[in-house]
């Protein structure tokens, strides 16, 4: 079995390993953790177009040795001309459109958090590399060219009804005419251009110069209620993260408008169940019932965090989690008919040898976004905006709104004095993959990157996945997969590795100075040490 990459100079865990080793370099060449992150969250957007986008949302958890994290909440509102009345005129009356121009109608934060999370590591003092520097690969990639990957090649094909018509899509991604092989070549001319001028001038002409000009024009061209006003008056924010106290430590995620909160009361409520053996059917049950109270609490009233009336901070209360823990039954399952949505995210970590941690995911939403690449620029827009509602409920939309996201990087203070960044993709499977992986390694003691290998689980709806089962991989054990059966689950067995279980990854720094790294297998990723 591989086991986790270390080093005592830095490493980076990416889904793709071109990013990786963008982050890699720059950690070499004396940058920190925060300036390896940008250099790969650049350089992923170029190499893996259908997890994320320059046109998408980000949120980071950083921590400095000794200090909780803080966190940066990359996530762009709904668009000043995005209102029911809008979409009504246009002809959409019951949902909101997920694909084309009129799904475009968020703005896009995730440069902006590159922007002010550099801002935070420049306080660090020493000496900052240049912005140039950090997006050197990223504009090398989409200059010279991109070898599609299977994931790509495969969605571009499963995809290809709901995207080829839509603005900017084909011509991008399907230059040919059919969507491309795997292993075939894609330049991104455009998007090299893009890029290239932000590293020369700054991050916020995305916002506030030409290239926020060249958005707007092609936002409006195309039909998009984005405009130049709302990318002028958008700013990345640090916020107070949530955390939870375990027996083993604290564990911090991010607040609403993230599931961050489900993650962690997953992690609370089985933390009060006493499981003592991993893998078995007592931890799989017990991690898929906690997840079954969490997501209720969060359906509930899940919003915009401007206007929440309760603080998801008394969810992770010890006397909140105990009584809710204590309606979890050990022996059988409650029925799960619940929905949920999908979502297509990279979650990528990074560690310098300075001991600073960057636990970090970046998304369009759904595979390619909207699907709308923005004309003259390259940049592909996100479908965040399709997770508000046109009917009444907490999260209607509204102009100035922030949309719900499944997205949540987590990080773990160790009582032991480590320090664990972990997350994944998957959209519902997000809080359930982090369990697992966390639980694993924390409570059971497994190799890190056995944690991420191992078979996984997911109940209900997420990433690639329809039905709303509880979903295992085939390499689960027969007896467990039988234990689950009798309980109640309705299980249903899919392939050793699959997508729709999230490409996880972790780094764990210990207070040795070891800093380990893990992968995912599912995916086309890499840890880069130095």
């Amino acid at each position: 079995m591989l086991r986790a990459r270390a080093s005592l100079s830095g490493i980076v865990s990416a889904p793709h390993h071109l990013a990786a080793q963008a982050g890699r370099d720059v950690l070499r060449e004396g940058g920190t953790a925060v300036e390896a992150m940008v250099a790969a969250a650049a350089t992923i957007a170029v190499v893996y177009p259908h997890m994320n986008a320059l046109g998408g949302d980000g949120f980071w958890l950083i921590a400095e040795p000794g200090q909780d994290p803080v966190a940066i909440r990359a996530c762009g509102p709904a668009a000043a001309r995005a209102t029911p009345a809008f979409y009504r005129e246009h002809g959409h009356t019951a949902t909101l459109p997920t694909r084309g121009p009129l799904a475009a109608l968020t703005v896009a934060g995730a440069v902006a958090g590159w922007a002010e999370a550099l801002a935070l590591s420049h306080a660090w003092g020493g000496r900052p590399l240049p912005v140039s520097r950090l997006l050197v690969d990223a504009v090398h990639h989409a200059r010279t060219g991109v070898v599609v990957s299977d994931g790509q090649a495969a969605l571009t094909a499963a995809k290809w009804g709901e995207l080829a018509t839509v603005p900017g899509f084909a011509a991008t991604f399907a230059p040919e005419g059919l969507p491309p092989l795997s292993g075939t070549v894609q330049h991104y001319p455009a998007l090299a251009e893009t890029v290239e001028r932000l590293g020369r001038v700054g991050l916020d002409d995305f916002y506030r110069g030409e290239v926020a000009r060249a958005l707007a024009t092609g936002l409006e061209q195309t039909g998009a209620p984005v405009s130049l006003a709302d990318l002028d008056a958008y700013r990345a924010a640090r916020v107070a993260p949530l955390k939870v106290g375990l027996k083993d430590g604290c564990v911090f995620g991010h607040p609403p408008p993230t599931q961050g909160v489900a993650t962690l009361m997953i992690l609370g409520l089985f933390d009060r169940l006493g499981v003592r053996e991993a893998d078995g059917f007592a931890h799989v049950h017990g991690l898929v019932e906690a997840t079954k109270r969490a997501f209720l609490r969060r359906d509930a009233s899940l919003s915009d965090p401007a206007r929440m009336t309760e603080d998801p901070a008394d969810w992770l209360l010890p006397d909140a989690l105990t009584a809710e823990a204590a309606r979890i039954d050990r022996e059988r399952a409650l029925p799960w008919p619940q929905g949920g949505a999908g979502g297509d995210t990279v979650w990528m970590g990074a560690a310098d040898r300075e001991g600073r941690v960057v636990s970090y995911i970046q998304s369009v939403y759904w595979e390619f976004g909207s699907g709308l690449v923005v004309p003259g620029t390259g940049v592909t827009w996100q479908n965040r905006g399709s997770a508000f509602t046109l009917a009444d409920g907490p999260n209607r939309l509204e102009p100035g709104r922030l949309p719900v996201h499944t997205l949540n990087p987590s990080l773990a203070r160790l009582a032991d004095g480590r320090v664990l960044a972990f997350g994944t993709m998957g959209g519902e499977g997000q809080p359930q993959t982090q369990a697992a992986v966390f639980t694993r390694y924390v409570r059971f003691g497994q190799d890190l990157q056995a944690t991420v290998t191992a078979p996984r689980w997911l109940l209900g709806r997420t990433w690639g996945a329809e039905t709303t089962t509880l979903k295992v991989e085939s390499r689960m054990a027969p007896d467990v997969v039988g234990a689950l059966e009798a309980a109640g689950h309705a299980v249903e067995v899919v392939g050793p590795f699959e997508d729709m279980m999230g490409h996880a990854g972790a780094i764990s720094v210990g207070s040795d100075g070891v800093i380990l790294g893990a992968s995912d297998p599912r995916a086309d990723g890499a840890c880069a040490a130095i």
